[in-house]
């Protein structure tokens, strides 16, 4: 919605409206455009947006892979990448090489990976750019924003990310992220509202825990916070040990176990102590239990050491909560089975024997998700928890219950 009329007087622009039926009250401070409704930024999960890469490697794992690429192809998500054979290539080129002296990570030699469309939706309404269904991941909402008179890649914007690293190793996306709420909120004339899901709500607190207050009250309008994993999911465990294919059949979890192992995101997202009972056993076996308490003999045992310093580097950049300093809207999915705990009969090669379960959205479980509840005490700003019963972890995204109540936030007053 743009004003009728816009006049300036010295430095402040007025906002002068038109009374009709388009055209509802709001304030103008100073932006190019005068809307009637705030810009919104999209910061999606784990595995939630597109990566390329561009190939020069000394050697391959396969004669079937290739060793150098022309330009920068699709690396996720590329179903034709996941098939038997093709996925020994995928692996080698996706997973990273921790340093423990750097305490950093990066790709193996020859190997240049790339996030796609920073500011642009394209790479996380779609995970796989051909846009099969099996791919589908922000579409839902930014459709409807659209519907709602929003315009792709200008007031709705994406901030993907290379979500296989912690923010540590992030440090230049989030100036980018900084630059681009600037922009936007001062091109449309207000906040900026942020929409993020799973593993990407770490990685908004993070980001607004760096920020000054008098940053964040004038940049910030709200913080939309979906299926969010405050306190760590149990889940992470079992991707440690044995792998997670996803319950995609054709792909062992044994064989994207190795690249699984080398994203750092993985156990800085293992259950944290300020919420996890110290007494719960989230992995056993027939000789051990492994309690939140236990990390380091379990990355032992399993044969990966490296995973036990990668949590060491990342445990403390979100584990206080120290509260966001915005209004928090905190979405969260209920009543579906969501592991707690595994027992392992053969312990790491084989998939657990036994899972433990409880509430949750089937990824993150409730007692995580509602951490958020804390901050109601530690700020001014308003947060408000909505439950959604049934909403599984990612259709959450695509329900009309979630698209309702983002509606509700951009268009309040």
């Amino acid at each position: 919605m743009v004003c009728a009329r816009q006049l300036m007087l010295g430095w402040v622009r007025l906002c002068v409206l038109v009374v009709s039926a388009d055209c509802r009250s709001f304030k103008c401070w100073g932006g190019d455009v005068c809307s009637d409704r705030p810009p919104v930024v999209l910061i999606p999960g784990d595995l939630g947006n597109q990566l390329e890469a561009k190939l020069d490697k000394p050697s391959v794992v396969h004669y079937i892979c290739y060793k150098r690429t022309d330009e920068y192809f699709t690396l996720w998500l590329n179903l034709e990448l996941l098939v038997p054979v093709a996925i020994d290539c995928w692996v080698d080129n996706m997973r990273l090489i921790y340093n423990r002296t750097t305490h950093g990570s990066e790709a193996p030699p020859g190997v240049d990976i790339r996030v796609p469309g920073f500011g642009k939706t394209f790479g996380l309404e779609y995970l796989d750019p051909s846009k099969h269904s099996v791919g589908m991941y922000f579409f839902t909402i930014v459709q409807a924003l659209v519907d709602w008179g929003y315009t792709r890649d200008e007031d709705v914007r994406g901030a993907p990310y290379d979500w296989r690293k912690a923010p540590n190793e992030n440090k230049e996306y989030f100036l980018q992220l900084q630059l681009m709420i600037e922009e936007m909120a001062n091109k449309y004339g207000g906040p900026v509202v942020l929409i993020a899901h799973s593993m990407g709500n770490m990685y908004t607190l993070y980001f607004l825990n760096q920020q000054p207050q008098a940053w964040k009250d004038k940049y910030i309008k709200a913080f939309v916070s979906l299926g969010p994993p405050w306190a760590g999911v149990a889940k992470t465990l079992r991707v440690m040990a044995s792998g997670d294919n996803n319950r995609i059949p054709v792909i062992s979890s044994l064989k994207i176990r190795a690249q699984q192992r080398t994203a750092v995101s993985t156990p800085w997202l293992f259950p944290y102590a300020h919420t996890w009972p110290a007494e719960l056993v989230l992995v056993s076996t027939a000789t051990t239990n492994y309690t939140v308490r236990d990390y380091e003999r379990f990355f032992r045992d399993i044969g990966f050491e490296d995973g036990w310093y990668m949590r060491q580097d990342t445990e403390a950049l979100v584990s206080r909560l120290v509260a966001p300093g915005v209004p928090v809207h905190c979405l969260y999915g209920t009543g579906l089975l969501t592991a707690r705990g595994y027992h392992y009969e053969a312990f790491p090669d084989a998939e657990p024997s036994k899972v433990m379960f409880d509430d949750g959205d089937g990824t993150v479980n409730v007692r995580s998700a509602l951490q958020c509840k804390r901050w109601s005490d530690q700020q001014r700003q308003p947060v408000r928890l909505v439950e959604l019963p049934g909403n599984e972890h990612v259709a959450m995204l695509l329900n009309v219950t979630t698209v309702t109540y983002i509606k509700s936030v951009l268009f309040s007053p």
